[in-house]
């Protein structure tokens, strides 16, 4: 059911619609380099298949699993010997650009640059973290994005007249919630489905296809979710802005999205810690207690158990007041640290463990906190040139307003907001 048109093309028609950027450039007839960066099943080698047939230019393809230097060549050498029949340059598709290496990459870059062929790459990864940066330069870089209902439906009726078997049955789709769902914009997931349902019924004067067929056939939705590719960071990013955003609801919707796709559950944990301080910190201190509690019990519980773990921490950091006063007050400090550069130590702070240390007035006029009312006494601890800097800044909550109730008795108007 490949498409052999743009007509014919499933969805993508923000790039390949009337006067559509990607559609503009081949119908004139001039191509340049290009990446399509999409989901598995939206298009991107259908596409790259149309681009060739339309131009009527040569078309080599390269897998990036399965080619290495030797090959790209060899293409390379096919395509210049091309140039004799075919003034326009050919197209080079590679499939899954992101899996060629450093060197691979590079053996690109001259043929490219000096148009012996035209590149098109398919990547479901970012191509801003997977191609190197020279080919990327080279390269415009067009998203594909997951196929809508509409386009899947579009796609199911013309199945349902193209297709030699389907054409031939009675098949009536009377509800659609469950195979849009379950394709997750995958053209060739909901093929697979409607394929599956289909022969399920084989025999059958009607052929129906609803919710209740899908769901029974696959039984469970397979998550799409990839531990080492965007998705994951993607999830986890949106995991620790719902925490940080107090919202528990999406935060353990976002866990269970990583659960149910496989992810490490320590690798959850540890990020549960991080967050615990960098987005509650002092506001709650025993954030950090939970989070570490958490991850020690999943090391020792493992799956399923841990999820039940794992779900509390969540929704108690969820529901902790906030503050990033901690990890402001670190970068403030590594800043100010890059800036000003190594300042000495006041004299006396230093440790005199020596009697020339102790003549150099290592630790002279130290004064020895517990030694005074309160354990506490006012005194110097930066380097002169930062008397008056200010690093850490209490947070309007009520941990950290009795933090500042403190620092403002014992230090005056140092730490008045």
């Amino acid at each position: 059911m490949r498409p052999e048109s743009l007509d014919d093309y499933v969805g993508q028609s923000h790039l390949i619609g009337p006067n559509a950027v990607l559609r503009r450039m081949i119908d004139s007839g001039n191509i340049s380099s290009i990446i399509l960066w999409g989901p598995p099943g939206v298009g991107k080698t259908t596409l790259a298949k149309i681009i060739s047939h339309k131009l009527q230019r040569p078309f080599f393809t390269l897998s990036a699993i399965s080619s290495g230097v030797k090959d790209v060549r060899e293409v390379i050498e096919k395509a210049k010997q091309s140039r004799f029949f075919n003034p326009d340059p050919p197209i080079l598709f590679i499939d899954e650009i992101h899996r060629f290496s450093k060197s691979q990459q590079d053996s690109l870059l001259a043929a490219v640059e000096t148009g012996v062929f035209v590149l098109i790459g398919a990547t479901t990864e970012n191509p801003s973290f997977e191609v190197i940066s020279p080919l990327l330069s080279r390269c415009q870089v067009y998203v594909l994005k997951s196929l809508e209902r509409d386009d899947l439906i579009n796609l199911f009726n013309r199945v349902l007249t193209s297709d030699e078997v389907l054409a031939k049955l009675n098949v009536r789709l009377a509800e659609d919630a469950a195979l849009v769902r379950f394709s997750g914009g995958d053209a060739r997931k909901f093929l697979n489905i409607v394929e599956l349902v289909v022969n399920s019924q084989e025999g059958a004067d009607e052929v129906i296809i609803d919710d209740k067929h899908v769901v029974d056939i696959l039984q469970q939705t397979s998550a799409t979710y990839d531990k080492n590719g965007e998705m994951h960071y993607d999830i986890i990013s949106a995991f620790i802005k719902s925490i940080r955003g107090s919202d528990p609801d999406a935060a353990v919707y976002w866990l269970a999205r990583m659960i149910e796709g496989g992810e490490d559950p320590k690798f959850i944990a540890r990020r549960l810690i991080i967050s615990a301080s960098e987005d509650i910190g002092l506001a709650n201190p025993n954030a950090l207690l939970m989070a570490n509690q958490a991850f020690d019990a999943v090391n020792k519980i493992g799956w399923p158990e841990g999820r039940i773990i794992l779900s509390q921490a969540t929704i108690y950091l969820a529901t902790s007041p906030k503050s990033n006063a901690s990890y402001n007050a670190i970068n403030a400090a590594l800043q100010c640290v890059k800036t000003t550069g190594d300042l000495p130590v006041p004299l006396h702070l230093r440790n005199a463990p020596t009697k020339l240390m102790a003549n150099l007035n290592y630790g002279c006029d130290y004064m020895y906190a517990h030694d005074y009312p309160g354990h506490f006494v006012v005194q110097q601890y930066l380097p002169d040139a930062l008397t008056s800097a200010r690093f850490y800044s209490p947070q309007p909550n009520p941990a950290e307003d009795r933090i500042a109730e403190r620092m403002n008795a014992l230090w005056g108007d140092r730490f008045k907001k």
